[in-house]
């Protein structure tokens, strides 16, 4: 059993029994107790879990969805690889769509200033770093403003991208697996990435690899719909594998 797999299953047991002790899961998926250990720190650092004396508890218990601080504190150094490389995807003098997740606000906050780019984005956070950017011609999608994330949300935010084509549209995602696609735990921001996708020429996902595998509530696109997803080293091989046979091209950073 692959390590992305033993995980998931992890995390499949915590939610299901609301807890999971490293002893149980050691004898249940015939591991070590170090390499359960392992893998629950891995779940904690991606926010799957919270760790516990002699177990873990699936965050659902302790907060319903990570907010933007929580998630741009996590994996910092991971996220701006992942942002830079995201860089090289984007159209000289053309047109992108930045969403509100932590990855994609680190592109923004990477851009040049005086980039030649127009910038649609629901994300308060991207608006208020990329107002000051001269070269930039700044789009704000209106809506419902989520305080968990800072997202723009609703039916202003989706019907103004049905009404546009952009050439690149920047996507995060809380899950992603060959079996379900993106998903998200809320309904009102997986319609939203929905729209942005549909919105786009070109749709690359950021995403740090220990998202790989896990699934939430509300699916917003298959892997089919994704051109490219940018990733960090730690993804496994066969796991990136599988998401090419998919569709998308996998690029680590």
């Amino acid at each position: 059993m692959y390590a992305a797999e033993r995980q998931q299953r992890i995390i499949a047991e915590a939610r299901r029994a609301g807890r999971v002790e490293v002893t149980a899961l050691a004898d249940s998926l015939g591991v070590a107790a170090e390499t359960v250990r392992r893998d629950l720190t891995a779940l904690e650092r991606r926010g799957s879990l919270r760790r516990v004396h002699g177990g873990a508890i699936p965050v659902e218990r302790l907060e319903v969805e990570p907010t933007l601080a929580t998630r741009s504190g996590r994996l910092t150094d991971v996220k701006r690889r992942i942002a830079a490389r995201a860089l090289d995807e984007l159209p000289s003098g053309g047109s992108i769509i930045l969403d509100a997740g932590s990855t994609a606000l680190a592109v923004a906050e990477m851009l040049p200033p005086d980039l030649d780019l127009t910038v649609l984005t629901n994300s308060l956070a991207a608006a208020t770093v990329l107002s000051t950017h001269p070269g930039i011609s700044l789009y704000l999608l209106g809506g419902r403003v989520r305080g968990t994330t800072g997202a723009a949300v609703g039916d202003w935010a989706t019907g103004a991208l049905a009404d546009v084509v952009v050439d690149v549209a920047i996507i995060g995602t809380n899950g992603l697996s060959v079996a379900r696609g993106l998903t998200t735990p809320d309904q009102s921001e997986s319609l939203v990435k929905r729209a942005m996708v549909g919105a786009a020429r070109k749709c690359v996902v950021l995403t740090d690899s220990s998202k790989a595998g896990d699934d939430h509530l509300h699916r917003f696109a298959q892997l089919a719909d994704v051109d490219v997803v940018i990733t960090d080293t730690d993804l496994d091989d066969d796991v990136a594998a599988e998401i090419r046979a998919a569709g998308p091209e996998v690029v680590t950073a």
